[in-house]
């Protein structure tokens, strides 16, 4: 039948659901146990949420199930391929996947601390930053007393760091 003779009211709403955090394709889904445990934590409350819906206007909880689902679908997809990266097997003098870092911007002698972590997990709120984000990119691989350059349109910033450890 052609949508001309459809009427309007029975159409189904598509789902406008944003994307999760952005993961370029082809890069390992890293995530620290926290992080997988977030993302549980997140599968459980939309299943709960489905479970939870009114059901007096079965239309708006048609759309609300697909919204719900469309979440679901995006999140499914980041827990199967999400690759735990256990934290106390990482290198403890050595800045990598989950390190939490103290680093001093050596421009105003301050200090900042950031973990790094996936994508999913970044809150820069929290001190947590994404390991493709380049701030982590620029600290992978460097050790106490290592300076890393991080260079801006207008300048490069330069950042000792001054510890490394796994929480």
């Amino acid at each position: 039948m052609s949508r001309g003779f459809v009427r309007e009211d029975d159409q189904e709403e598509i789902p406008l659901v944003p994307p999760r955090a952005d993961l370029p394709d082809g890069v390992t889904n890293y995530v620290t146990q926290t992080g997988m445990n977030a993302l549980l934590d997140e599968k459980k409350e939309l299943m709960e949420e489905i479970a939870n819906l009114d059901s007096a206007n079965e239309s708006e909880r048609r759309i609300a199930v697909n919204h719900i689902n469309a979440k679901l679908q995006l999140l499914n997809n980041r827990i199967s391929t999400a690759k735990i990266i256990h934290l106390h097997e990482q290198p403890k003098d050595e800045v990598r996947f989950g390190a939490m870092v103290v680093l001093r911007v050596m421009a105003t002698n301050k200090t900042q601390k950031f973990q790094i972590v996936g994508v999913d997990e970044a809150d820069i709120t929290k001190g947590k930053i994404a390991f493709i984000s380049p701030i982590a990119k620029i600290l992978i691989e460097k050790r106490v007393g290592d300076k890393a350059v991080l260079q801006l349109a207008n300048e490069n910033r330069v950042f000792e760091i001054l510890d490394i450890s796994y929480r």
